[in-house]
């Protein structure tokens, strides 16, 4: 069956400008020639000018990822502790001292993220600021939980105030999310 003359040009026009524009976005660089006039660099990648511009949706971001961490350390370390299953003797601790070194560990990472969101929005920036030791220190508490300390969970409880607080004058207020089982692993 023969092709009607006008789809063969309007697919050959395609593919030439697909060539073209392939060729036109990559490939290798030559050797620049000195045509005599001053060179102006270029960036590789575009740069934001501002903080804000670095990360989109800076507060949705820190309210997720503060949010994660407020729930698994309300769910996995407080309401524990609070019950005594941390205490040497208790029933069951042994597992509730492996999931809340798993949220432990979780909460930090989350906080760690949180942290570096609310670097792109300048309000929440300045709200967060004073509380990285405070973050960078529960660093260490999955291994005081372990060992029986008592002021781990209340530490973790303190920072974690601290960051809702920080978030709500800010505008992003934070609540509580327990993150699946899944979530903690990953």
């Amino acid at each position: 069956m023969p092709v009607p003359i006008r789809r063969l040009v309007v697919a050959l026009t395609l593919c030439c400008a697909l060539v073209a524009g392939v060729t036109a976005c990559g490939g290798t660089q030559s050797k620049p020639t000195d045509t005599g006039m001053a060179a102006v660099p270029v960036a590789d990648t575009p740069s934001p000018s501002t903080s804000a511009e670095k990360q989109k949706f800076a507060k949705s971001r820190f309210v997720a990822n503060a949010s994660l961490a407020a729930g698994a350390t309300y769910q996995w370390i407080i309401k524990p502790w609070k019950a005594g299953k941390f205490k040497k003797g208790a029933h069951g601790r042994t597992f509730a001292l492996i999931k809340a070194g798993l949220a432990g560990t979780f909460a930090y990472n989350r906080l760690q993220a949180a942290k570096r969101n609310a670097q792109g929005d300048p309000l929440l920036a300045k709200a967060v600021a004073p509380l990285s030791s405070g973050i960078d220190a529960l660093k260490n508490l999955p291994a005081k939980l372990r060992k029986g300390d008592g002021n781990a969970a209340s530490s973790f409880n303190d920072v974690i105030n601290n960051v809702k607080d920080a978030g709500k004058s800010a505008g992003a207020p934070v609540t509580n999310k327990v993150p699946s089982a899944s979530q903690l692993t990953h």
